[in-house]
């Protein structure tokens, strides 16, 4: 429930924080800003009230409340504008400077409780929303002004009235507690978004490659490539497509191959079987990789056959029949990522190309199988002999229809001996 509430916090800040045509970054960088200006603004209230009612109106109370007018304005000005540089500077340059200031009027580190603990926020900030050069000159500001601090201490420590030491500790307490929640809340929330970004990037990552596939790329092989002695795959292919794109509109068309591969995508997870890819209107699926398993071309035929009663499903809803031929081949491939920007986890081998001509050159509405693959599924399905064609690119061969799984049969009744 807690983490529920604090989402509903960052989503509220991001749609007050961002601009429409804001990426990710930026929405993250804007409310991770907000956060952080918003809890010092918060704090410069808080202790400004205390130095007024500790040391009365003074320098400090004046330098003070200057940083929660400065700050708040930027605030009220970014949230009209929604552009972070009127943020970003005003925030950076008031809370490196300021509790310095404070700092030398309060008379020096041990006075004020060591208050330039705020200061270190702008190098820190820097580093979470510009350029590593750009916080280093930060950084570089910050310990010069550390330095002249440190230097001129003892002079700046002749101004500083005496304090009971309940009223120093309290100044120290202060100054760790506030930039310690400062940057706590602001790494909560920035830790949060870079956990959704990664969980999002890794949800696509594994759209486009197997788990295991996908690990090894990212732990830094550079070239992924597998021999696997043997896989089913399988291809399947709308009949009549062109001229059914040519009939229908756009809309109506990228509606029905949603449908289709929604499903075999389902069906696919299913079975256990790792897609490979779409073309147009092809599928392609494979099983027994990259985790080889035993049963491989049973689980691609178990596919094969639901395939076949989702599309007749599909096309009843649609109120419009649709034809579908696939070919399956059993056989050794080689699988391996290809590409640097878009790339693909692809095969290549005999199985592959023999597969594809098993569908480009089957029957509508059936299932097509090479004697390889007739040779592995012949025990637990039902095959049909379609006899011997000719196949572009590979003679004539013997194929099968696959028409259905061969039911269980119960154990044998012997009967009595008395009977």
């Amino acid at each position: 429930m807690k983490n529920a509430h604090l989402t509903a916090l960052w989503n509220s800040l991001e749609q007050r924080s961002a601009l429409a045509d804001d990426n990710l970054d930026a929405r993250r960088r804007k409310v991770t800003l907000v956060v952080m200006t918003g809890i010092c603004f918060v704090a410069s209230i808080i202790w400004g009230t205390v130095y007024l009612a500790i040391l009365g109106p003074t320098l400090t109370v004046l330098l003070t409340y200057g940083f929660t007018v400065v700050v708040g304005l930027a605030l009220v000005v970014f949230f009209a504008s929604k552009r972070f540089a009127l943020l970003l500077y005003p925030f950076f340059l008031m809370i490196l400077w300021n509790p310095i200031a404070m700092q030398w009027s309060l008379g020096g580190f041990a006075a004020s409780g060591v208050l330039m603990t705020w200061s270190v926020l702008a190098p820190i900030c820097a580093l979470m929303f510009q350029s590593v050069r750009q916080a280093l000159w930060w950084f570089a500001a910050f310990l010069v002004l550390l330095a002249v601090s440190l230097y001129f201490d003892d002079q700046v420590a002749a101004w500083a009235k005496p304090t009971a030491h309940g009223t120093s500790m309290l100044f120290f307490a202060m100054n760790l507690i506030g930039p310690s929640v400062a940057i706590f809340l602001s790494m909560l929330y920035f830790v949060q978004a870079f956990r959704r970004e990664h969980a999002r990037s890794e949800g696509l990552l594994l759209n486009i490659l197997p788990g295991p596939i996908a690990e090894r790329l990212k732990q830094g092989e550079q070239v992924i490539a597998d021999r696997f002695a043997e896989v089913t795959v399988l291809f399947a292919d709308i009949v009549g497509f062109t001229q059914l794109s040519t009939r229908i509109s756009p809309e109506e068309l990228v509606s029905m191959l949603n449908a289709m591969f929604s499903a075999f995508d389902n069906l696919s997870d299913r079975h256990g079987l790792e897609k490979i890819k779409t073309i147009g209107d092809a599928y392609m699926v494979v099983g027994g990789l990259p985790d080889p398993r035993p049963d491989h071309a049973e689980a691609v035929a178990a596919m094969a056959l639901d395939m076949q009663a989702a599309v007749a499903r599909i096309g009843v809803e649609l109120g419009r029949p649709i034809g579908l031929r696939i070919g399956i081949d059993t056989g050794s491939v080689v699988a391996g990522v290809i590409g640097k920007r878009k790339f693909a986890y692809d095969l290549w081998g005999d199985a592959v190309n023999t597969a594809s001509r098993m569908e480009s050159q089957g029957v509508e509405n059936g299932i097509q199988l090479t004697e390889g693959a007739y040779q592995r599924l012949k025990d637990s399905y039902i095959c049909e002999a379609r006899g011997v064609i000719e196949v572009k690119g590979k003679g004539k061969l013997s194929t099968y229809l696959l028409t259905g799984e061969i039911a269980a049969v119960g154990p044998a009744v012997t009967p009595s001996a008395s009977q």
